[in-house]
């Protein structure tokens, strides 16, 4: 079985009993026992439940019952996310370990598609960093070279499916925590439309967070989201139904479109000349499938939106999933924990609706002075290990360039819900990975999906793998 096949080519092979899910989940379970001491995607595991459930996936394909679209197909889940029976300590050593009760709805929705879940993946304390180091289970490192980050905070799942220890893998984005893997780890990253996929709760503001996966092929990005975004009658917001399931967008003809391509950083900062490159990449590949490409200089959040966000709603939200015991918390959220007190409803409420008025001038140049956004994911390459989280820790009242270089082109699609993409379209001279963003138009994640599937099958980028962990 080749590790890095696409989940929905597995799907297949399962459902045409050319391999069974026991297989499957013993070749995955095999790798990261012989891969991961070293690159550390992995904090818990339950080998025995996997086997179980994978055995029970086996019976159901012999009994003829009703079964899902990725039916034994393994997938981790971030550790931000609650598994009944599991624990969910948000990568934090002031959050108890003890098993969750129930399932966030993202569980479920991955349970009713066949999905079975394997072990949870390393991620940054209460995923307010864009690096997954934690001081309770340490820090993952990049398969591509390992003495990088895989970026943040789903950087456990993104190494897990870069090094071939997991076909897709289950993250959450609410800054740039799908986006920014991807791009550190050769991978793509979809963070969908704001309410698109049902949650509990509306964390980091109304929906600036979003569930997704982390994947190595446009069609399981495409096909997952098909089964995580059916509409939920109960919750506060829904996203206007697609017109047609966004899988069947693979192929499909797309209109010329006018592509605005952004190469400075909204934060001022300045940007890596590889990341440049990566953007410029994507650009001659849209320029190739036809699309017009021209230099834009949007209207991103004004500094003041941009640290209301930051220091505000991010810092609130510790409050949605409350630490245990603060005291034992890092010390860079434990200065947010804490400076939270000092911020009154009412400058919060005033926080939040700047957002809202500034989101409607960002969002209106979509379709108006360009249909789709190109920009850099990142402004630099994969950080060196420990540095953001050092830098966080050491300064924890200041936004340090290290953390601000990783989110200066991906914190606004999450701020205004927009749908946004990081394609794996560059490779460094260094031989790290380097993404390119696309940001689309409200809730057209078919665009995206369309574009993403036409650059992957010119660029092939499938085939590329850490050279350490290709076999």
């Amino acid at each position: 079985m080749d590790p890095f096949v696409s989940a929905v080519q597995l799907a297949e092979a399962i459902r045409a009993r050319e391999l069974s899910p026991a297989e499957v989940a013993t070749a995955y379970l095999d790798r990261i026992d012989r891969l991961d001491p070293e690159i550390n995607a992995f904090v818990w595991r339950d080998d025995e439940a996997v086997m179980t459930a994978a055995r029970a996936a086996e019976r159901a394909l012999v009994s003829g019952d009703r079964i899902g679209p990725f039916h034994g197909v393994p997938i981790p889940v971030k550790d931000l996310t609650s598994v009944a029976g599991q624990p969910n300590t948000m990568g934090s050593r002031g959050v108890s370990d003890a098993p969750r009760t129930t399932n966030d709805l993202v569980i479920d929705r991955l349970l009713d598609a066949g999905f079975i879940l394997m072990g949870r993946t390393n991620t940054a304390e209460m995923g307010t960093l864009p690096v997954t180091e934690n001081a309770r289970y340490g820090k993952t490192a990049n398969p591509w070279d390992l003495t990088r980050s895989p970026a943040g905070s789903s950087g456990g799942a993104a190494a897990a499916v870069a090094a071939g220890m997991a076909p897709v893998a289950h993250g959450n984005d609410g800054g740039g925590s799908l986006r920014m893997p991807a791009s550190a780890c050769g991978l793509v990253g979809l963070k969908p439309s704001r309410a698109r996929i049902p949650q509990h709760v509306q964390s980091w503001w109304e929906y600036c967070t979003t569930e997704g996966v982390i994947c190595r092929h446009v069609e399981d990005v495409a096909a997952i989201l098909d089964a995580l975004c059916a509409p939920d009658p109960l919750a506060w917001f829904q996203a206007p139904a697609s017109g047609h399931p966004f899988a069947a967008e693979l192929g499909r003809e797309t209109e010329r479109l006018r592509v605005g391509l952004l190469l400075e950083a909204p934060t001022g900062l300045p940007v890596d000349p590889e990341c440049v490159n990566s953007a410029l990449a994507a650009a001659a590949l849209l320029e190739d499938l036809g699309h017009e490409v021209f230099p834009v200089t949007p209207f991103l959040l004004s500094p003041e939106g941009a640290h209301a966000y930051v220091e505000k709603v991010i810092a609130a939200s510790l409050y949605v999933h409350p630490f245990d015991d603060p005291k034992a918390a890092e010390p860079y959220n434990r200065h947010r924990w804490e400076r939270v007190r000092g911020i009154d409803a009412g400058d919060y409420v005033q926080a939040v609706a700047r957002l809202q008025v500034e989101s409607r001038q960002v969002v209106a140049q979509w379709r108006r002075d360009f249909d789709v956004l190109l920009t850099p994911t990142m402004a630099g390459p994969p950080p060196r290990l420990g540095t953001v989280l050092d830098d966080a820790n050491q300064h924890p009242e200041t936004a340090m360039p290290s953390a601000l270089a990783m989110v200066s082109f991906t914190a606004v699609a999450s701020v205004t819900g927009l749908p946004a993409i990081s394609l794996p379209v560059h490779i460094a001279a260094d031989g790290l990975p380097i993404g390119a963003q696309l940001i689309g138009a409200p809730f057209d994640e078919a665009t995206l999906i369309r574009l993403a599937g036409a650059m992957q099958t010119m660029a092939g980028w499938p085939a590329a793998r850490p050279p350490r962990y290709s076999s």
